[in-house]
């Protein structure tokens, strides 16, 4: 991902609403396709590279790259350098971002709700369409 313009639209528009609403900064921070995933694999403590990679198979090294040095510039992700040959690299949780896990947990127990009330009306109103 390459550097957005300070005065882009984009930009602007994200200063906007950021600045307005907590709630809001708080999920341009966690918000996207990976990163949240990203964290809660680092929940149980501090992984390598290759590990966060097998645990989640489908995301692209330099998505996970990249998704790592974001919420590492966000504060959310410590990453450790050590000095060995070959150099060794461990990610784990910040402390401010050990206090989303029971946000993102109760997150979860909702999503699976939500998913189990909205999965049948989804089915019985394709059946409806097919008929």
């Amino acid at each position: 991902m390459g550097k957005r313009k300070e005065n882009s639209t984009n930009m602007l528009n994200e200063k906007l609403i950021t600045e307005g609403c907590d709630l809001t900064y708080a999920v341009c921070k966690i918000g996207g396709r990976w990163k949240l995933l990203i964290l809660c694999k680092l929940e149980e403590g501090k992984l390598r590279f290759g590990e966060i990679k097998k645990l989640i198979p489908y995301i692209t090294e330099r998505m996970l790259t990249l998704q790592l040095r974001e919420l590492e510039k966000e504060g959310l992700v410590k990453r450790t350098v050590y000095a060995e040959v070959p150099p060794r690299v461990d990610y784990e949780l910040s402390s401010i971002a050990k206090e989303l896990i029971p946000i993102w947990s109760k997150l979860s127990s909702w999503g699976a709700k939500h998913k189990e009330l909205i999965s049948p009306a989804i089915s019985q109103e394709r059946q409806t369409q097919e008929s």
